[in-house]
């Protein structure tokens, strides 16, 4: 069962243009083609760079947002309570405000407490700043270094400036040692960054992430498998070329340098429009849609590649909404939006409606005390400081 599931996957239909089968991808001494084994070497170089990464925010980033003043926000801690505990770890981190009775009722609280306590409960989850500077200067460390070694591995490779170059003998393309460690590198980052998921910062398009991450493997093990180095190598260097922006945007704005961060959000803007949705269009959509044909005629691996590099597109669209949105507020209020993928701490806007409650109330009572002495005055008794005020000045005046 697994030797014939095995042969089915491995036709050689699937993966090579017609005309071309897998003897014909044989390997000599001076040749090498990418073998699917190779990609296996990912996983343990993927752990390797969770232990660096591990390792590089405790010694380097952690002192290094301390230096520079990032603080953690002082959060309320929520108190022991084992009945909401409880209810939060098995049934739900926000309650209805069905259950929030139910909940008060059973540990004789009031409804207000109990909602105050969930919000605690909640907040002391979310990430500390310290935590998103430190996950911001891994990024950024390894964006800047992919990208130069991108830069480095390709600035003489034909196919980077003649872009029908990437189908030049497609598919017998001898496999260049760096163009090796290039595709061990990213895709090993790209493992790193799922295995993390589950601890990295959480935001509003978590599942757009996913979606990515799986994306961009099943490109790079696909590519590298079927041969696609050349367009490979393209599709990592254009997505580099803006994240090496976006982080010190994150940096800059956890250190509160609200200039430097919206300056640089304006450039990360720029820099991924029109790499996301100019440049890999053209350089890589039109390239694998319409080059790609001057050689080969369409067969599965063509469709499928077309269709994850699509994925791609699409997920692109998708941010490039989000930031279009955040530019437009940026000119329209002169100041940049909070990132809106980013999880907000409650505390913030709800201890300030609390705090104006209370306000409320004792405003209330003091207007109340007002009126009461109004209507004492208006009845004819005075307070007792006043008529001590006034017969002394009517001794005075004696």
């Amino acid at each position: 069962m697994a030797r014939s599931l095995y042969e089915w996957l491995w036709q050689h239909e699937f993966w090579l243009p017609p005309g071309i089968t897998w003897e014909d991808m044989q390997e000599s001494e001076d040749t090498h083609y990418p073998q699917p084994r190779d990609l296996l070497l990912s996983i343990p170089f993927a752990f390797i760079l969770v232990v660096i990464r591990c390792a590089f925010e405790r010694a380097i980033a952690l002192p290094l947002s301390t230096k520079l003043g990032v603080r953690d926000k002082q959060r309320p801690k929520a108190q022991p309570n084992p009945v909401l505990e409880t209810f939060y770890g098995t049934r739900c981190k926000n309650p209805k405000e069905g259950e929030l009775l139910s909940l008060a009722k059973q540990c004789d609280l009031p409804v207000r407490k109990v909602e105050k306590w969930f919000r605690h409960r909640r907040n002391m989850d979310r990430p500390s700043l310290s935590k998103k500077f430190s996950e911001a200067c891994w990024r950024f460390t390894f964006y800047i270094i992919s990208f130069f070694t991108g830069l480095a591995v390709l600035y003489d490779k034909p196919w980077l400036w003649d872009h029908r170059e990437c189908w030049t003998g497609y598919p017998q393309q001898p496999l260049q040692p760096s163009l090796f460690w290039y595709y061990m590198l990213e895709l090993s980052f790209y493992w790193s960054l799922v295995f993390t998921l589950p601890f990295d910062v959480k935001r509003k398009d978590f599942k757009e992430q996913i979606v990515h991450h799986a994306a961009t493997i099943f490109l790079i093990s696909f590519s590298y498998c079927a041969n696609y180095i050349r367009i490979g190598t393209l599709v990592m260097v254009i997505h580099d070329a803006s994240d090496c922006f976006l982080e010190p945007t994150k940096i800059f704005n956890y250190m509160k340098w609200k200039k430097t961060c919206d300056s640089l959000f304006m450039i990360f803007s720029a820099v991924f429009l029109i790499s996301r949705l100019v440049i890999y269009p053209y350089t890589v959509l039109y390239n694998t849609y319409y080059y790609s044909m001057e050689i080969f005629q369409p067969f599965f691996g063509y469709y499928f590649v077309n269709v994850l590099l699509i994925i791609l597109q699409l997920l692109h669209i998708f941010w490039s909404c989000l930031i279009i949105h955040m530019v437009y507020k940026f000119f329209l209020q002169g100041t940049m939006e909070k990132d809106m993928r980013s999880d907000t701490e409650e505390s913030d806007k709800d201890e300030e409606r609390d705090k104006i409650r209370e306000k409320e109330k004792n405003g209330i009572t003091c207007f109340s005390n007002v009126t009461s002495n109004g209507y004492i005055q208006r009845n004819g008794s005075e307070p007792l400081d006043n008529r001590a005020h006034h017969a002394n000045g009517h001794a005075k005046e004696r």
